[in-house]
């Protein structure tokens, strides 16, 4: 069934997704004669940037999240659509969706963002999970939380230490700020909480790839976050292909470490947003636009964000950031007002970079500006001012300011609870049954892991 006009006769926007890009456009829009519909799967937008401090019980849900209808109650021009894209009909000018409804529109906006890339090991995820989603993350902290408490009831000093031995693939920044978040609730926050086992004597274990750390930041850069790391008792080991991965561990290099839990950082996907409307696309599904994010012979159509490869001054593309995404979002906002006002389109989209951030546990971080470079305590509290201030809501940001500052005085993590249930909050021989370590092993990766990280 198709959905009327709110207002016939005014133009229609559909934005598909209601992420950093997503809302950037329909607020953009706020003041342009025009009906917007926002599509989403879920129900809120996510501060992707602070996941990793949910699955390390440093934040809850709640802090990094906001309802897209309270985001958007004041902006009379847009409503919001609560359901699953199963496609576009090009021809017909409609987004369909999985319950069969179809919604209208001369402007589209796809900003689906992307998912979790295993280079063809798809059965890996089952045993080494990604970080994209709230899911997610309260799955890996119900895996980590586990991981001590199985520990400390395991008789055997062997097992207790695989069970005590956590491998995190890929070091981007998503890698680097997971392994710094384990190394501190391991060490700090868990140290006087347990009886049998001492989590100090836990094992992080970091694969990257590549030869550095933190690929898209400068080699000095990199250089610091892995001595960083190493302070905070992390492995680090670049040049690690992974070549198979199951419930008991990882084979790296043709060596066999074993592991209680795996998390996976080590590359992106793109959404299905390409195919819907037959846009090139890249070796991971990015859809390939043009100057002004558009999609070659699709009028009105845009794709940015992470689910585009979008074109940059200097050749290289677009980074997959936030503030890519945001910037993207005003641009393709800017070309549909300029059109429903009948001006000239504005300037080929122009990416602005304003620095690269990784945080690497307490008082730790790394900074890209570009000109100049910062790292250490001082870039630590650049880096937490920076994501506050980005944060939506004058509530969220107390908030999660006062957990931090909480944490930072207290060294405790306040979110420590196992909720859910699952395969997911078992670990190892639990999951696997008898037999499990002979099962054959996975295929080997199209190229090293580790070796593609966004956000």
């Amino acid at each position: 069934m198709s959905e009327p006009l709110a207002q016939p006769g005014r133009p229609r926007v559909v934005v598909v997704g209601a992420g950093f890009g997503g809302l950037s456009a329909v607020r953009a829009l706020r003041d342009v004669p025009v009906d917007i519909t926002v599509i989403d799967r879920r129900n809120f937008h996510l501060f992707q940037p602070l996941l990793y401090q949910v699955a390390t019980a440093g934040l809850t849900p709640s802090d990094i999240a906001w309802p897209i209808r309270s985001i958007l109650r004041a902006q009379r021009n847009a409503r919001v659509v609560l359901g699953t894209v199963q496609g576009v009909d090009a021809d017909a000018r409609e987004v369909v969706l999985a319950d069969g409804h179809r919604y209208g529109y001369d402007w589209l906006v796809l900003a689906t963002g992307a998912s979790h890339n295993y280079f063809g090991n798809d059965h890996w995820s089952a045993v080494a999970p990604g970080l994209k989603r709230v899911d997610d993350a309260t799955g890996i902290r119900r895996r980590l939380l586990m991981a001590f408490e199985r520990a400390e009831l395991c008789e055997d000093p062997q097992e207790r230490a695989r069970l005590m031995t956590f491998v995190i693939i890929g070091g981007g920044p998503t890698g680097v700020e997971l392994a710094g978040a384990i190394a501190e609730l391991a060490r700090r926050a868990l140290a006087c909480d347990f009886r049998r086992i001492d989590p100090r004597q836990t094992r992080i274990v970091l694969l990257e790839g590549g030869p550095r750390l933190l690929a898209a930041f400068p080699e000095k850069l990199s250089g610091y976050a892995r001595r960083a790391l190493e302070r905070l008792g992390v492995e680090v080991h670049v040049g690690s292909r992974v070549t198979e991965c199951d419930e008991h561990g990882v084979t790296v290099n043709g060596e066999r470490q074993g592991a209680g839990t795996i998390l996976w950082a080590a590359g992106v996907a793109a959404s299905p947003a390409a195919q819907w409307v037959a846009a090139p696309a890249d070796r991971v599904g990015r859809a390939l636009v043009q100057a002004d994010l558009s999609v070659p012979g699709r009028p009105g159509v845009f794709v940015i964000g992470d689910t585009a490869t979008m074109p940059s001054a200097d050749g290289a593309g677009v980074p997959g950031i936030a503030p890519a995404a945001k910037q993207a979002g005003v641009h393709v906002a800017r070309v549909i007002a300029a059109a429903v006002r009948g001006q000239a389109p504005p300037p080929a989209f122009h990416y602005r970079h304003q620095g690269s951030l990784a945080t690497i546990g307490r008082h730790e971080a790394v900074i890209d500006f570009g000109r100049f470079t910062l790292s250490g305590w001082l870039a630590w509290w650049v880096w937490g001012l920076a994501h506050v201030y980005f944060l939506i809501g004058m509530r969220n940001r107390l908030l999660v300011a006062g957990q931090w500052m909480f944490s930072y005085i207290t060294f405790g993590r306040g979110a420590r609870l196992i909720t859910g249930s699952g395969d997911d909050a078992r670990t190892g021989a639990d999951r696997a049954g008898p037999g499990a370590h002979e099962r054959a092993p996975g295929r080997v990766a199209g190229q090293p892991a580790g070796s593609v990280d966004s956000r």
